[in-house]
């Protein structure tokens, strides 16, 4: 039975692999000090170029794709950090999800119950807005009852591992409502209109950030755009393709094109990095559909992250620090806005504007923070590793802000801080967020 199983993930992962992808690689070694599993280990298997010959050995049938296979593709962050690196313009974030999705049609590590849960979040939650709307309602109920109090005061989440009871402590103030609900679908430019740009308001963004999804709003008419949130989206689908669920984020895509599609966006505008760097592939998502490929290739040439449209496309606003005293900031890349958005200078040109900041690099603030989705949840040792080691590179900042634009990165800020014991000394934000709270006109 297991050898039956073994052949058809072979077969699966010939059918969908792209092998002009993994012939592209020259095994240069260009990869490795680019990847973060590879730094903290120092094993071949752990690096992008490991990985990409473990994964033409079971395609050429030199090796059988095992359980040390599939643990090998799950020890992958997907950051991407190696496709900058790589002479060849290898694309290994489209060959780990595929491989991913290969692996999720045969796998018999996942027990009952997490098989479950998958279900549940890929398919019953994530892609419906209003059953988001009421998990983050529940949240909220939770967080200001006082249950959450009496859950950390009795010792419950002792229960739980350490990786749940620490964001159970860093999690958001959730809201019921999300942005609509909030202010609205359209809102106009503030002066002369340069475009009008659609905000992709994300899933759990919408719940847990819901603050942020506004001041993205009044940042984006500030600086001269006039902002359209449909209500018809839904989620991107990242977290779905990059757990090997690929039919999922396809249909999730679908929804989201035909949504944006009919309002004729000028922009398709991300405040997330985990989200736009599958928006902007979503051509490549369908690029085997021929029903949709044109309609995606429209979608995926718009999507953009709002850092960069403001400084490419906008008038950027003014901003000045409230303090007197002067504020040291710091950055943390989302390593999907830097490696696959492309926008690495854009926040930090934002960041610079500030009137009465000082702006210091973080050593390494390119290396993956250990979030990566789910990762911090479903690889805990590895993700505990490059965390510790972003926050000593934190500490040598002496910033008093961390800023990031990616809400995953900004929990696993949060949680570094909490850890560390840093609470009174930094704190972990949005880039939206710091730029709303100084800006000078915010009314």
């Amino acid at each position: 039975m297991e050898h039956g199983m073994t052949v058809s993930l072979v077969d699966t992962l010939k059918n969908k692999l792209d092998y002009d992808q993994l012939t592209n690689c020259m095994r240069c070694g260009f990869c490795l000090p680019a990847c973060p599993t590879f730094r903290e280990t120092g094993l071949e298997a752990e690096s992008p170029r490991g990985r990409i010959a473990l994964m033409k050995a079971a395609v050429d049938g030199i090796m059988q794709p095992d359980a040390a296979f599939e643990e090998q593709m799950d020890h992958c962050l997907a950051c991407r950090a190696c496709e900058p690196a790589c002479p060849a313009g290898v694309k290994y974030g489209q060959l780990i999800e595929q491989t991913r999705d290969s692996i999720e049609q045969h796998t018999v590590r996942h027990r009952w119950w997490v098989k479950s849960a998958r279900k549940m979040a890929f398919e019953g939650l994530f892609p419906h807005p209003r059953r988001m709307r009421l998990l983050g309602g529940a949240l909220k109920f939770y967080q200001k009852s006082g249950l959450q109090k009496l859950t950390q005061g009795t010792g419950i989440m002792n229960l739980f591992p350490d990786e749940l009871k620490g964001m159970e402590k860093i999690m958001p103030e959730a809201t019921g409502t999300g942005v609509i609900k909030e202010i609205g679908v359209r809102h106009p430019a503030k002066g002369e209109k340069i475009a009008t740009v659609g905000l992709f308001r994300g899933c759990i963004m919408d719940i847990m950030f819901t603050g942020t999804n506004v001041n993205t709003v009044r940042l984006l008419t500030e600086a001269g755009f006039e902002v359209v949130i449909p209500d018809e989206q839904t989620c991107c689908g990242a977290l779905h393709a990059h757990s090997g669920e690929g039919g999922g984020a396809k249909k999730l895509a679908k929804s989201n094109i035909r949504a944006f599609k009919d309002l004729g966006v000028d922009w398709i505008v991300s405040n997330a990095g985990g989200c736009g760097a599958l928006l902007i592939e979503y051509d490549h998502l369908l690029h085997d559909d021929p029903q949709w490929k044109d309609d995606a290739a429209w979608f995926a040439s718009r999507a953009v992250d709002v850092a960069k449209l403001v400084v490419e496309h906008g008038r950027v606003p003014y901003f000045e620090a409230d303090s007197q005293a002067g504020v040291r900031i710091t950055y943390q890349d989302s390593c999907h806005v830097r490696n696959v958005m492309k926008s690495s200078e854009a926040p930090r040109k934002l960041m610079r504007s500030v009137e009465g900041v000082q702006f210091v690099e973080m050593e390494d603030s390119d290396r993956c923070c250990g979030s990566a989705g789910i990762y911090n949840l479903t690889q805990p040792d590895m993700a505990g590793q490059l965390l510790d080691r972003k926050m000593d590179c934190a500490k040598n900042t002496a910033a008093q802000y961390m800023i990031t634009s990616n809400p995953g990165c900004l929990l696993q800020m949060k949680l570094g801080i909490s850890k560390s014991g840093m609470e009174n000394e930094m704190k972990a934000v949005h880039l939206v967020d710091f730029l709303y709270e100084n800006m000078a006109d915010k009314k």
